[in-house]
């Protein structure tokens, strides 16, 4: 996994609190009630039993949870309803469970790239196609969405009537209009509509009249994407798996993603976040100000600049507040237009004017911005065992100070983080009297992680030497081991290393400029 997925998915925590609240909100308001369920349908895996259930059964939904997650907790009766339900589906449709904070439990969760909780994924064919699933987290929702992944991947439109009954014109459709259903094109069509059953709903037919969109007289076979924004329907006929992919997820999201409380942008919003494309995102208030001379303005931007590898957000201060926490921005900073690059590197224009936004975005292209860094302030009392480091001190202390250093990425929600504070405070104090060594910590929720560190989850440590040796902290978790691990893989503190360590540290400022 790349550092710039990583971020994204990091963001995407965040966004789907603020885009999950009125849903949490309805779920509570039904858990009581749901709660008094018979038994329970829920299977609850573990390491040891889950292998032997994804081969038992061929379509199976999994939800890994922490116990202290707020939204786990609202999600369960839901879920255990959903699966009482969905047990007397012809055939019987598995929802299971794993408590992916449990310690046995965690090289599941590592295998699966679980990044957040609750996560939920699709294991068809006995785990051979695996699927994030997407679907309600309501169980009314959680049983119809199922429902329609167990059937066929692509479903005939013979009338007009199936048409209307199957696309619904809020949300994208795809269909393959064929000659007869067989031969390359058909198998193609199909093996793609396996794969994107999760994310999109398919159709196939023989007849292009019988859909309420586009042209009718055309040379079959074809694909039509039928979409609820920019142009209404785009046609291909490149029935390459691949292509068809590229087609299909180009076609998919609006020029511009609009980030507000419409459910109905959620998942568009979700796809952008998801791309490692370059992306440019504009903060306003969509309720007071200019909005409509911005928000034209924008559209031109996104026009004028739709060659280049960019994708475009506008978004609402009431709805982003989750973005603003991730990126470290403040009400008073908008309108403000940011961009994040590839390499995950930021720019921001705050308090930019509506005929500012092409001359700031093409100053982007041609490398004529500086980047800006998500940091904490560097504390002014820093004397406890446990050094505290931020974005603007990491170099200094963990590259410039020719000195050990194991330094944690953590989050202050995370429950495993809060169990490691105390024992490294204890490792810290034993070995407070070694001048040769730091133990420190970054809320990396609350600062930008230098490129040289991986963090795909927390805690996340890694062990620094004077001469700028990185190695990732694998050892064990007690006090005591700890303290070992440091006295046996520590370097001395020498000009020599010192310098060294220097020219990293250089090197490294270098690629952030």
């Amino acid at each position: 996994m790349t550092i710039c997925s990583k971020v994204w998915i990091s963001l995407l925590l965040a966004l789907a609190i603020a885009l999950s609240a009125p849903a949490a909100r309805a779920e509570e308001a039904g858990a009581a009630a749901a709660a008094e369920g018979e038994g329970e349908a829920v299977l609850t895996l573990d390491a040891d039993s889950f292998d032997d259930a994804v081969a038992k059964h061929p379509f199976m939904v999994v939800e890994f949870y922490a116990p202290w997650c707020g939204h786990c907790k609202k999600l369960a009766p839901e879920y255990e309803k959903a699966a009482q339900l969905l047990s007397k589906h012809d055939p019987p449709i598995v929802l299971a469970k794993v408590d992916a904070n449990e310690d046995k439990n965690r090289p599941l969760a590592t295998k699966y790239e679980i990044q957040g909780f609750p996560t939920l994924k699709i294991f068809r064919n006995q785990g051979k196609n695996i699927q994030e699933y997407k679907g309600p987290r309501e169980a009314e929702g959680i049983v119809e969405y199922l429902k329609k992944q167990v059937g066929p991947a692509s479903k005939e439109i013979k009338s007009p009537e199936d048409a209307t009954t199957l696309i619904d014109d809020k949300k994208i459709y795809i269909v393959g209009v064929f000659t007869e259903f067989s031969g390359t094109e058909f198998t193609n069509f199909m093996e793609v509509a396996e794969k994107l059953r999760s994310d999109y709903d398919f159709g196939h037919t023989l007849h292009a009249n019988h859909l309420p969109r586009g042209d009718a007289a055309v040379e079959r076979p074809l694909v039509r994407l039928l979409k609820p924004f920019d142009e209404l329907v785009v046609d291909s006929k490149d029935f390459d798996v691949a292509a068809l992919e590229k087609f299909i997820d180009a076609s998919s999201t609006p020029r511009v993603v609009t980030f507000d409380k419409n459910p109905d942008n959620h998942p568009y919003l979700l796809k952008y976040f998801q791309s490692s494309a370059p992306k440019a995102m504009l903060f306003l208030n969509f309720s007071t100000g200019p909005f409509e001379s911005f928000k034209s303005a924008y559209y031109g931007a996104a026009d004028e600049f739709k060659d280049k590898e960019i994708k475009f957000l506008i978004g609402d201060i009431e709805a982003s507040q989750g973005a603003f926490q991730y990126f470290g921005l403040k009400e008073d900073q908008a309108p403000l237009i940011l961009i994040q690059d590839g390499d995950s590197k930021k720019f921001l224009k705050e308090q930019i004017e509506a005929d500012q936004i092409v001359s700031w975005l093409k100053e982007y292209f041609d490398g004529k911005l500086s980047s800006f860094k998500k940091s904490e302030p560097i504390p002014e009392v820093n004397n406890e065992p446990v050094k505290v480091v931020v974005a603007d001190s990491l170099h200094d202390v963990v590259f410039k100070s020719g000195k050990n250093v194991l330094i944690e990425f953590y989050a202050p929600w995370c429950g495993h983080c809060k169990k490691l504070a105390p024992l490294l405070d204890e490792a810290a104090t034993t070995l407070q009297s070694d001048e040769d060594v730091i133990i420190a910590k970054m809320d990396a929720t609350a600062n930008d992680v230098p490129s040289e560190f991986e963090v795909q989850g927390y805690p996340t440590m890694y062990f620094v030497t004077p001469s700028g040796k990185i190695t990732s902290y694998d050892s064990g978790r007690t006090a005591d081991e700890i303290v070992d691990y440091i006295r046996k893989n520590k370097e001395s503190g020498t000009q020599e290393t010192s310098e060294k360590a220097d020219s990293v540290a250089t090197e490294s400022v270098k690629d952030e400029l």
